[in-house]
C-alpha cells in the first residue's frame, strides 16, 4: 500500500527513508525538502499548523532552512497563534536578537518603514521586542522578517518562554566570552607588569620580545572571539550607514591590536595587549550586567503570559493545548488551577484570585454568568466555563500588547536623546582623529593609547539607555498596580496635569445604583411601572439600568428600543411610545412638562412616561467610593483644580459635589456638552478626565489624558489612555506619584550620562585618562543609569 507524505500529500517513493515525529507519531515524508520544512515547523514550536490546516502544504523545495522557517510564518494557520488582525492590517509582537542600543532600533525601524505595506514598526531596546503592523495585501510577514535578518538581527514571533530561552543562551555565550577575556587579562597583565615596570631589569631584548609574543597569543582569542559581538554590531551599523555605540569601541580594539601586532613583529614600539584584553573584559562585564538589569525590567509584562496554563481540560475530560482553544469551547477548571482562557461561567461558583490583573490581593467571588479571565487562579470551587475569546484577544494578551505599545511609544525627550547619541558618536570619531593627529605631532609614543581612551571613555551608551529603561520599569510597576497604559504619552502628560475632570456615577460613586423609592402617577400600579422601566433599561449598559434588572419579565416587552445617549431610552409597545430617563427628555411631548417637574421631588432622578404622560418616577441611591474624598483632596493639595462633569441633573449630583468638596460642578451635561466643556478650557489647562460610561467616550478620547474605570463600558475603555483595572481611585494618585518619580529619574539619568561625557572627554583628550580607566568609566556609567531606573520597579506608589 502506497503511503502519502504527511506534509504535502504526494505519494512516498518506494524505499524512501524520510521521517519526522509530529503530534506524537512518526510521519512519512516524500523528500528531503518536506522533511526539512516539517522539522523546522516542529523545532519552531508550530506543530499546531498540522492541527489547523485544511489541506496539505505545497511540495517543499530544497531551499535554505532559515528561509523555509521564515516562509512558515505566512501560513494563516500558524499566524492564528501570534498575529492580531484589525480591519485593514495585521499586527504582531516580535522578539529581536542582537539589538544592543538605540542605533539598532533606529536602523530596523528605518529599513522596514521603507517597505511597501509596512504601517508601523516600533522597537523597544529594553525588552528586545518590536510591534509590527503591516498590510497583508501588500507585504508578506516572511519578507519583512527576512529584511531584519539581512540587517544582521534575528526576529521571530514573541513568546515568553522562547524569549527566555534565547536570553539564557545569549547570557551563556556572554559568560563564555567573559571567561576567556578574564583568563587572558590575568595572564597578559602579569606579563605586562614584567615588561613595563621592568621588575626583571636584567632581561635581554630577546626575552622581552618573547613575552610580547606570549601576550599576543593570549590576546588574539580575546580579540577574535570575546569581542566578536562588538564587531557584529558595528558592522551592521556601518553597512546601513549609521553610527552605533559599538563603532568607536571596535575601532579602538582593532587599532590597538594592529599596532601591537606590528610592534611585536617589527620588535619596536609599544604594545597594548593588556589594554585589549582589559577593554574587552570590562566591556563584556558591563554589557552582561546591563543585560541582566534590563531583563529584570522587561520581565514583568512577559511573565504575565506565563500565568496562562499550557493545557486545558475540556468538558469531556480530554486535555488540549490551551492556545488551541476556540470561542465556544467548554472547559472545566479545578480548584487551584489557572484559567486557560477568557470565558463565562456556566456552572459552579468560586472565588478567583485576580491580583495579577487588578493588584487586589483578596479573591473575588464569581458566579454563573460572570466573566472570568485567562491566567487568574481558581479558588475552592469546581467551575465550567465557555470560552468567549481566543488567546490572541484575551485580556492578558491585550494587557501585554498595550504595555508593549506604551513602552515603544517614545516621549520627546527619548527621541532627542537617540538623535543626540547618534551625532555624538560621529563627534567622538572626529575628536579622536584630531586627538591622534595632535599627540602624534607632540608625543607620538602616547598618541595611540590617548586616542583609544577617547574612543572608549566617551561612548554614549548611558545616554541611549537613560529614557527607555526608566519607561519600561515604570510601565511594569503601573501594571502591578492594576493600571493599564494604552498610550505612550501617559507618564509624560500625567506630570503636567493641572485640572481634574471627573464623572460621577460609577466613578466618584460605586456605580452600584440601588432603587430606593418608586412614585406612580395615574392608574398604573407600582409593580407594573417597575416592569416597564426594567424592560426599557434592559437595552442600556449603565449602572442605573442594573438597578432595575430584578424587575425584568421572562419575555421581552419591547422589541424596538432606541438608546438616546445621555438622555434615556424610547420603546414602542403596540401604538404606545414609552420613555425612561431625564425628566426633560421623558416629558418633552407634554404641554405642562415644566409645571410637572417643578412640583415633583427633585430627589427622584429617573422618570417614566407613556405617550408623553408621566407614569412614574424613581429615587435612586449610589454610595460614594471610600477613596473618592482622598483623591479629590490629594489633587487639590497638588494645586490641581477639580471639576465634576456629569449627565446627572438631579439634586444628588450637588450633594456628592458638596460632600467631596469639589471645586466646580457641571451637571446635566450631554456627551457632546462634556466634550465642548473640555474644548472651552484655557489652553494652559492640561486636563485629566476620569469616566466609565458610553456617554463619557467622546470626552475620554478628547482629553489630554484620560482614565477609564475597569468596571466601565468597553467603549469607554477603548477611548481612554489608561484603564484602572481595580476601580480603586487611590491608584491614580500612586500612578501620578510614579510618573513624577519617572520624570525625575529620567532627568537624573540624562544629567549623569551627559555630565560624565562632558567631564571625561577633555580629560581623555588631554591624556589624563588611562585606557583601563576609560573602559571602567564607560561600563560603570551604563550600569549606574540602568540601576537608577530599576528603582522604579520597587516603587509601590
Amino acid at each position: 500500500m502506497t503511503k502519502d507524505c504527511y506534509h504535502c500529500g504526494d505519494p512516498v517513493p518506494q524505499g524512501c527513508q524520510h521521517h519526522v515525529e509530529i503530534l506524537g507519531k512518526i510521519r512519512d515524508m516524500c523528500c528531503p525538502g518536506c522533511e526539512a520544512v516539517a522539522e523546522t515547523i516542529v523545532e519552531s514550536g508550530l506543530t499546531s499548523y498540522y492541527e489547523y490546516r485544511t489541506a496539505p502544504a505545497e511540495k517543499a523545495e530544497l531551499v535554505p532552512q532559515q528561509l523555509q522557517s521564515l516562509l512558515l510564518y505566512d501560513h494563516e494557520e500558524i499566524q492564528q497563534e501570534f498575529v492580531r488582525e484589525t480591519e485593514n492590517s495585521k499586527e504582531a509582537s516580535l522578539s529581536l536578537d542582537g539589538v544592543s542600543c538605540a542605533a539598532c532600533a533606529w536602523l530596523i525601524e528605518k529599513q522596514l518603514l521603507r517597505e511597501d505595506g509596512v504601517i508601523s514598526i516600533r522597537v523597544n531596546t529594553t525588552t528586545h521586542r518590536a510591534l509590527l503592523s503591516w498590510d497583508p495585501e501588500k507585504a508578506k510577514l516572511s519578507h519583512l522578517l527576512g529584511i531584519i535578518h539581512k540587517l544582521g538581527y534575528k526576529a521571530a514571533p514573541f513568546e515568553a518562554d522562547a524569549q527566555e530561552q534565547q536570553y539564557h543562551r545569549t547570557m551563556k555565550n556572554y559568560l563564555y566570552r567573559l571567561g576567556i577575556a578574564g583568563i587572558a587579562t590575568m595572564q597578559v597583565m602579569m606579563l605586562a607588569v614584567a615588561l613595563y615596570f621592568e621588575i626583571f631589569g636584567d632581561l635581554d631584548a630577546e626575552f622581552k620580545n618573547y613575552l610580547r609574543w606570549v601576550s599576543l597569543i593570549f590576546a588574539t582569542p580575546v580579540l577574535l572571539y570575546s569581542a566578536l559581538p562588538f564587531y557584529l554590531n558595528a558592522w551592521r551599523n556601518l553597512r546601513a550607514r549609521t553610527l552605533g555605540m559599538d563603532v568607536p569601541v571596535s575601532i579602538a580594539l582593532l587599532f590597538a591590536y594592529v599596532a601591537s601586532l606590528y610592534a611585536t613583529v617589527m620588535e619596536k614600539g609599544e604594545v597594548f595587549f593588556e589594554s585589549i584584553s582589559m577593554f574587552t573584559f570590562f566591556l563584556l562585564l558591563g554589557r552582561f550586567l546591563e543585560m541582566r538589569a534590563r531583563r529584570h525590567a522587561a520581565a514583568a509584562s512577559a511573565n504575565l503570559l506565563k500565568l496562562v496554563p499550557t493545557m486545558a481540560t475540556l468538558e469531556d475530560g480530554s486535555q488540549v493545548a490551551a492556545k488551541t482553544l476556540k470561542v465556544g469551547d467548554i472547559v472545566t477548571v479545578l480548584p487551584g488551577e489557572s484559567l486557560p482562557a477568557d470565558g463565562t461561567i456556566l456552572q459552579g461558583q468560586t472565588a478567583i484570585d485576580e491580583s495579577m490583573l487588578t493588584g487586589e490581593p483578596m479573591p473575588v467571588a464569581r458566579l454563573v454568568g460572570d466573566d472570568v479571565f485567562a491566567g487568574t487562579i481558581n479558588g475552592d470551587g469546581n467551575i465550567t466555563l465557555q470560552v468567549t475569546k481566543d488567546r490572541q484577544n484575551s485580556l492578558i494578551s491585550n494587557i501585554v500588547r498595550l504595555q508593549d505599545e506604551a513602552q515603544v511609544s517614545k516621549p520627546k525627550v527619548a527621541e532627542v536623546a537617540d538623535i543626540v547619541a547618534r551625532y555624538f558618536v560621529a563627534a567622538i570619531l572626529v575628536i579622536s582623529a584630531c586627538t591622534w593627529f595632535y599627540w602624534y605631532q607632540h608625543r607620538p609614543e602616547d598618541a595611540l593609547w590617548i586616542t583609544l581612551a577617547v574612543l572608549v571613555a566617551t561612548c554614549p551608551c548611558a545616554l541611549s539607555l537613560a529614557t527607555p529603561t526608566a519607561l519600561t520599569c515604570s510601565t511594569s510597576s503601573l501594571g502591578r498596580l492594576g493600571i493599564l497604559l494604552r498610550r505612550g504619552h501617559v507618564l509624560e502628560t500625567l506630570c503636567n496635569v493641572n485640572q481634574l475632570v471627573i464623572d460621577k456615577t460609577g466613578t466618584l460613586t460605586e456605580g452600584n445604583v440601588r432603587l430606593v423609592d418608586t412614585k406612580v402617577y395615574g392608574d398604573i400600579n407600582e409593580l407594573n411601572a417597575l416592569h416597564y422601566a426594567a424592560e426599557l433599561e434592559r437595552f442600556a449598559n449603565h449602572p442605573i439600568a442594573r438597578a432595575f434588572s430584578s424587575y425584568r419579565c421572562d419575555d421581552r416587552l419591547f422589541d424596538d428600543v432606541e438608546n438616546v445617549i445621555g438622555s434615556g431610552l424610547i420603546g414602542t409597545l403596540g401604538n404606545n411610545e414609552w420613555r425612561i430617563g431625564k425628566a426633560s427628555f421623558v416629558l418633552e411631548a407634554s404641554s405642562d412638562a415644566t409645571s410637572i417637574i417643578a412640583n415633583c421631588d427633585p430627589q427622584y432622578q429617573v422618570w417614566l412616561s407613556c405617550n408623553g404622560e408621566l407614569v412614574a418616577s424613581f429615587k435612586l441611591d449610589d454610595p460614594i467610593r471610600e477613596d473618592s474624598k482622598e483623591l479629590i483632596q490629594q489633587f487639590q493639595t497638588a494645586g490641581i483644580k477639580v471639576t465634576m462633569l456629569t449627565g446627572d441633573n438631579s439634586v444628588s449630583a450637588k450633594l456628592v459635589a458638596d460632600k467631596l468638596g469639589i471645586d466646580s460642578l457641571k451637571a446635566g451635561v450631554s456627551p457632546e456638552g462634556k466634550l465642548d466643556y473640555l474644548r472651552s478650557l484655557d489652553k494652559s489647562r492640561v486636563a485629566l478626565m476620569i469616566g466609565d460610561g458610553v456617554n463619557d467616550a467622546p470626552v475620554l478620547a478628547g482629553a489630554h489624558l484620560s482614565v477609564a474605570m475597569g468596571s466601565g463600558t468597553d467603549i469607554a475603555k477603548s477611548s481612554a489612555d489608561m484603564v484602572l483595572l481595580s476601580d480603586q481611585l487611590s491608584r491614580i494618585l500612586r500612578a501620578r506619584k510614579l510618573a513624577l518619580k519617572t520624570r525625575k529619574i529620567i532627568r537624573e539619568n540624562l544629567a549623569w550620562s551627559l555630565g560624565y561625557n562632558l567631564i571625561i572627554l577633555p580629560l581623555a583628550v588631554a591624556g589624563l585618562v588611562a585606557p583601563y580607566i576609560a573602559v571602567v568609566g564607560m561600563s560603570g556609567s551604563s550600569i549606574i543609569v540602568v540601576s537608577n531606573s530599576l528603582r522604579l520597579l520597587k516603587e509601590n506608589g
